[in-house]
């Protein structure tokens, strides 16, 4: 809460000494234009893409609250912008006792669809923005295997194979819910989807439950550790980079056809992942 109401602030007071803003903040400020104009500002500050991409995510969660709580804006300014890839060393990889506290957190909730989303987040590396559009007609889950064609308009559009602990919870969501057709996986009491700013907030509830120790041990982490701890965790378990980034749809098309070349010509690339999945631990 600290670090995002920082955010905030520093944000209304860059808005506020903006030119022609006359040292005040008004919401209908907060523009498109204006978070891209202020996340260059910080790269010229020299800070992180890692400190940026948590910048830009609780400045979707101040527009997002300026949107349903007080009405005061219309879209949320972060929709559409996106950040360069984060390089894997500089992801954030959990640590045994995080990653303990939340999959405790995740058994205490007894949530279906809070389970699904931590499963695929966790252990299957999915983006929010992945989760959020996820159709149930690219969702192909039984009580044996399953995958997902993951990816929405385009972007990084990819098959991927689930293991167990990502599949089983996943199902019996599906299963626990009676909407099946539905056009998207994950739905919200607001509408036809969840978003990736709702996402975000459940992340955050689900924080807010464990104990004053857990939550200090937690506070800081965002839905997006969940997949950045995924590929330290595949990286553990033998994935090359290659592998990792085309399982999370990173790789370039040159790229591409360099892993297509090093794998088995009577084997695809997710056919090998696939072999390999089950050697990723929790």
């Amino acid at each position: 809460m600290d670090a995002y109401l920082r955010t905030a602030r520093h944000l209304m007071g860059w808005v506020a000494q903006s030119p022609g803003n006359n040292g005040y903040f008004q919401p209908p400020q907060l523009t498109k234009p204006v978070v891209v104009l202020y996340l260059a500002h910080l790269e010229q500050e020299g800070l992180s893409l890692h400190h940026r991409a948590r910048v830009k995510s609780s400045i979707s969660n101040f527009a997002q609250f300026l949107i349903e709580e007080k009405r005061l804006l219309q879209r949320n300014p972060t929709r559409g912008i996106e950040l360069p890839p984060i390089p894997l060393s500089a992801l954030q990889e959990l640590s045994q006792e995080q990653r303990f506290i939340l999959r405790s957190l995740i058994k205490q909730t007894e949530d279906h669809r809070g389970a699904a989303l931590f499963a695929l987040g966790y252990w299957a590396g999915c983006r929010v923005s992945e989760l959020s559009w996820l159709q149930m007609t690219h969702t192909h889950v039984g009580s044996r295997q399953g995958w997902l064609h993951v990816g929405h308009n385009g972007s990084k559009e990819r098959e991927i194979d689930l293991l167990n602990e990502a599949r089983k919870p996943l199902y019996a969501y599906l299963q626990a819910t009676s909407d099946t057709a539905r056009t998207y996986v994950f739905a919200s009491q607001r509408g036809e989807r969840l978003t990736e700013e709702g996402i975000y907030y459940w992340f955050r509830t689900l924080k807010a439950q464990g104990t004053r120790d857990q939550r200090e041990s937690i506070e800081d982490l965002t839905f997006n550790d969940l997949r950045h701890d995924f590929s330290h965790r595949a990286r553990d378990a033998g994935w090359s980079l290659e592998e990792v980034a085309y399982y999370f749809g990173d790789v370039t098309e040159n790229g591409m056809q360099a892993l297509q070349s090093a794998v088995l010509s009577t084997q695809t690339s997710r056919e090998r992942l696939k072999h390999k999945l089950n050697n990723v631990k929790g």
